[in-house]
C-alpha cells in the first residue's frame, strides 16, 4: 500500500479524490477479476494485471474497464478505456 499511497502523491491525488488505492500483493483480487496479464516479460519476476479502472457501488463491482488490446496486454498503447475524466 506504501507504493500506491507514493505514487497517488507524486501524481497530487487528493484524500478527497474519487479515487481509492488498493494494493494486492497476492493478486487474488486480480485473479477473481480474471485480468492477470499474459506475456508478462520474465526479467520482471512476478506476474503483473492488465490496466483497468473498477466502479464499485456498495462493494460490487458495477462497471469494469479494462484497457487491454491483442499484442498489448498492459494496454500500453491506448490506455483510454481505464482513464478517469
Amino acid at each position: 500500500m506504501a507504493v500506491m499511497q507514493a505514487w497517488f502523491d507524486d501524481m497530487m491525488i487528493k484524500p478527497s479524490s474519487i479515487l481509492t488505492p488498493l494494493a494486492d500483493p497476492t493478486r487474488s483480487f486480480t485473479k477473481a477479476l480474471d485480468l492477470e496479464m499474459e506475456g508478462t516479460p520474465p526479467q520482471l519476476g512476478y506476474v503483473r494485471s492488465k490496466r483497468f479502472a473498477a466502479v464499485f457501488d456498495d462493494g460490487k463491482c458495477t462497471n469494469l474497464f479494462v484497457s487491454a488490446a491483442p499484442g498489448d496486454p498492459a494496454g500500453d498503447d491506448d490506455p483510454s478505456a481505464s482513464l478517469v475524466e
